[in-house]
């Protein structure tokens, strides 16, 4: 008898696997393919991770971006496309084709898009990027060439309705660069890419700082202001005044209306410091002169303001307070306003104080 041949069991790896699922791709224009999603493509999967998941986002280095606008913005910027995803070939229209070229392109059903998003009337189309690096990437020129000398330190923002309002702000106002503290949220989260409205792609945005790198991150000679909405030292009719501008945005001195008293600073120190080693800093209100070339601002959070480290970096570049007077009762203002309204006179006095040198620049006739 021939003997009896025991068949072992087959390894997984020995296993005949079932060949791929065929992938269908279609032209959408010359040189630009795209395939069509299958049933159950785990790629689909990983954008709600990349939306949800700051740890994802940090350890893979992925951004999720949503809609035609800020889409473009990204690309037009300079930041690396991955995977687009697209319910009809005429989203890829509207972007730039040499840029798309490099990205996997894939078309899923609109239902299944309108799942993934939060958005209320969803546009049918997200896009993978890597995360942008500050340093590489192609800002506008015309976002350039109205760059000044002013600077937001974001101060634990933790909102991201307020962080992305604030970033849309400081774009706005020309600021040269928004450095965000160790407790800011993420600023590559949804919400507060919606709320910017591009202007992640306008200007660089330097996130997860812990103080001590923060000097590092701004210019030689800069004098660092901290804004405050909340001064309880204030009389009562301190309140807003409203100025007549001409030009650049300067208020003629006759246009002026006399503040009839300023706020004050808590009473010093001998060493200069206040309550725990906190220094005290000289206050004003934000319309009087401040804004020094350059200047950075620090916005402070929602909850707990201008944390320590803040006040002691104001202190140490000779910073001064900004008092934002609101009427007596009232609630002190949302950091996102608070941000606009400072950022934009800094802008103004900025603008006045380089019209003025261009003034004097001026050979007077005779």
């Amino acid at each position: 008898r021939s003997p009896v041949r025991v068949l072992q069991p087959q390894s997984p790896r020995e296993r005949p696997q079932p060949p791929p699922p065929a992938v269908e791709r279609s032209a959408a224009g010359p040189g630009l393919w795209y395939e069509k999603a299958a049933p159950g493509d785990r790629r689909l999967g990983k954008v709600v991770t990349i939306a949800k998941s700051k740890k994802f986002r940090d350890n893979h280095g992925k951004v999720l971006l949503e809609g035609h606008r800020l889409i473009k913005d990204a690309l037009e910027a300079g930041a690396v496309p991955q995977t687009l995803f697209f319910s009809t070939v005429g989203h890829l229209k509207v972007l730039p084709e040499a840029e798309i070229k490099q990205a996997t392109l894939v078309k899923v059903k609109f239902e299944d898009i309108k799942n993934w998003s939060d958005l209320v009337t969803p546009q049918g189309l997200l896009g993978i990027f890597s995360k942008p690096n500050p340093a590489k990437m192609s800002y506008p020129a015309a976002q350039l060439t109205s760059s000044l000398p002013l600077l937001l330190i974001c101060d634990n923002i933790r909102d991201p309705g307020n962080l992305g309002t604030i970033l849309r702000s400081a774009a706005g106002a020309g600021c040269e660069k928004v450095l965000l503290t160790k407790g800011c949220v993420d600023p590559w989260e949804p919400k507060v890419l919606r709320a910017g409205m591009g202007a992640h792609f306008r200007l660089p945005i330097i996130a997860n700082l812990d103080w001590e790198s923060v000097p590092h991150n701004l210019p030689a000679g800069v004098q660092v202001c901290v804004a405050d909405n909340n001064d309880p030292d204030a009389p009562a009719e301190a309140a807003s005044v409203l100025r007549g501008a001409d030009g650049a945005g300067c208020a003629p001195d006759s246009l002026k209306a006399p503040v009839k008293s300023s706020p004050k600073a808590a009473p010093e120190h001998k060493d200069g410091k206040g309550a725990a080693g906190i220094p005290e800093l000289a206050a004003q209100y934000y319309y009087e002169d401040w804004a020094q070339t350059p200047v950075a601002v620090v916005i402070g959070g929602e909850t707990h303001g201008l944390s320590p480290d803040a006040l002691q970096l104001a202190a140490s570049t000779g910073g001064k307070r900004l008092v934002i007077p609101v009427v007596p009762g009232v609630d002190s203002l949302n950091s996102a306003i608070a941000a606009g309204i400072v950022l934009f006179e800094g802008k103004r006095q900025l603008l006045c104080r380089h019209q003025q040198e261009d003034d004097r620049k001026v050979p007077v006739p005779g």
